[in-house]
């Protein structure tokens, strides 16, 4: 291959790599630039988002056209994260910023019920006539029956006993175990063997050639350069043209001001998690279920970790950083994957990391701001 053909080829590979980072990113960088705290669960709801892509092409659409099945499956993987990332705000970080109450002693039971639905569903099913998901959601409806009022009353005593701890330390490691714990339940539910799909009829590659130089892109990587391109446009609408996009930058500017002007925090704290999970869960079916490339219940780890180099490349709170950051990333794993240095493909990202906190800690569109 010539050495033109196979830096056009791995700009072309590392383009479309990078376009999954930015939408990873992206999440990344909202969540900091409202709450000013990296939210390192979230490469664990990109992995959610693999596997929902998985049961919505191999199970719910498996009998229907290409472009309907990967419809559906992006707009299943999207929904399914933007829950999962408004449930986690709710459970966790919202209790941790605010102090707990009674409004909290709902989401907890719910978790506590999908927990005991998960462990004594299949007893119930084997002791009686039900199957596994109506033995499963009555053992649901039950525990959150008893758990609502017993937790109720508990939160509201220790309420008045437990200040609200809004330290970046304190959110800081409540992410962390989010993140360990969506990794070991994920290896519960899914188990450790990688898993590897894709949309029916996705196949093929398109070529150009000119001047001698032929280079090749797959079907899958169109489609997922495309998508995501589409999502950041949406993205960027939303934050620069729509109301809630004001009300999100209100609350990044200064949360106690936009307060008193009637703004609803914590819903627009919520829709920037939802904004942010479901950006992440298209990110997760579109590298996988258009380009099958295997995955397991870990693979949120590496990709999170390169996506947040990505962010911080970018300029931490900045959407456009976290888009031209999630690029580079991409362009110079790419580059690097196709040279003799192929073995250090993923340290690339964290030397990326430490040159620029070494000489632009801000990141390439960032602001320096005093503490």
């Amino acid at each position: 291959m010539q050495p033109l053909q196979l830096f056009l080829q791995q700009l072309i590979n590392g383009v479309q790599t990078g376009s999954v980072y930015a939408l990873i990113a992206v999440g990344y960088t909202m969540v900091y630039g409202v709450l000013k705290f990296i939210n390192f669960a979230h490469g664990d709801v990109y992995m959610v988002g693999a596997y929902v892509g998985l049961f919505a092409v191999a199970t719910l659409t498996p009998h229907v056209s290409p472009a309907a099945q990967a419809t559906i499956a992006l707009l299943l993987c999207m929904v399914g994260c933007a829950l999962l990332g408004a449930f986690i705000e709710r459970l966790a970080y919202r209790p941790l910023r605010n102090g707990l109450g009674a409004g909290d002693a709902g989401p907890w039971a719910f978790f506590g019920a999908l927990y005991a639905a998960l462990f004594f569903g299949q007893w119930l099913e084997a002791h009686s006539p039900l199957t596994i998901w109506s033995a499963s959601a009555v053992v649901l409806a039950v525990t959150f029956i008893v758990l609502m009022p017993v937790l109720r009353k508990l939160f509201i005593a220790l309420g008045r006993r437990l200040e609200p701890s809004r330290g970046r330390l304190s959110a800081l490691i409540t992410a962390i175990g989010i993140s360990l714990l969506l990794e070991n339940q994920g290896q519960v539910l899914f188990g450790a063997t990688p898993r590897a799909y894709q949309v029916s009829g996705i196949g093929g590659s398109v070529r150009w050639a000119a001047f001698g130089i032929e280079v090749s892109i797959s079907s899958g990587q169109l489609l997922v350069l495309g998508a995501a391109v589409l999502l950041t446009i949406a993205l960027v609408y939303v934050i620069r043209r729509t109301r809630v996009g004001r009300a999100i930058r209100a609350v990044s500017y200064d949360p106690e001001a936009a307060a008193l002007m009637g703004i609803p925090t914590d819903r627009i704290i919520a829709f920037t998690f939802v904004i942010g999970s479901a950006l992440a869960g298209a990110g997760g079916f579109l590298n996988h279920g258009l380009t099958r490339i295997p995955f397991d219940a870990n693979v949120g780890i590496n990709l999170g970790l390169k996506a947040f180099v990505a962010a911080v490349l970018g300029g931490i709170g900045s959407i456009e950083g976290a888009v031209l950051g999630g690029l580079l990333m991409g362009v110079a794993e790419g580059f690097t994957a196709g040279s003799s240095l192929s073995a250090f493909r993923d340290a690339i990202a964290f030397v990326i990391l430490i040159a620029v906190l070494l000489f632009r800690p801000s990141g390439l569109l960032g602001k320096s701001v005093a503490e």
